[in-house]
């Protein structure tokens, strides 16, 4: 039985992806560590791991089908995973619209026998990785706000240095 690993996630345009990959090169002068390439850059909505081929088969003809409703999340501060060693932009605050969002995918992917996590949602985008220093910059840049109104089902792929990510299926917007 083969598997493939899976996650969704808020997937940003290019433009948005450009000023994340800046703040990246801000953090980095004060952390080190290396930059995330600006192609990958994604906010988690939920980490799947290794899934059976045929269930993401199933996965990806069903999302097209869902509907995330439309929101922003502010991008407005640096965090750390210490353990991780990781660097990441991220909310202060989750916004409600974007929790909700969450909630419903992960009951819906119950519906699959899929299990939820049991630590707490913390949205981020990761933008560095194996960082020098655990204290992040005191000041994040000018706080940036992400417009979503899909998710994307992600195929990652690991290869010698890193991953590669495969988007497999997208949702349409709500109305669409």
């Amino acid at each position: 039985m083969s598997t493939i690993r899976l996650f969704y996630a808020l997937w940003p345009p290019p433009q948005m992806a450009a000023s994340l990959a800046g703040w990246a090169d801000a953090a980095k002068q004060v952390t080190g560590g290396r930059a995330m390439r600006t192609e990958t850059l994604h906010l988690t909505l939920a980490f799947l791991g290794p899934v059976d081929s045929a269930l993401a088969d199933e996965l990806a003809a069903a999302t097209p089908e869902r509907r995330l409703a439309p929101g922003d999340v502010p991008l407005d501060r640096y965090g750390v995973f210490t353990r991780q060693r990781i660097l990441w932009a991220g909310p202060a605050e989750t916004p409600a619209g974007l929790q909700q969002a969450h909630d419903d995918l992960w009951h819906w992917l119950s519906g699959y026998g899929l299990t939820p996590p049991t630590q707490p949602f913390r949205p981020h985008v990761t933008l560095l990785r194996n960082i020098a220093h655990a204290e992040p910059p005191g000041d994040a840049p000018a706080p940036l706000e992400w417009h979503y109104d899909r998710m994307v089902l992600v195929a990652s792929e690991s290869l010698t240095g890193g991953s590669r990510y495969r988007i497999v299926a997208q949702s349409r917007p709500q109305g669409g």
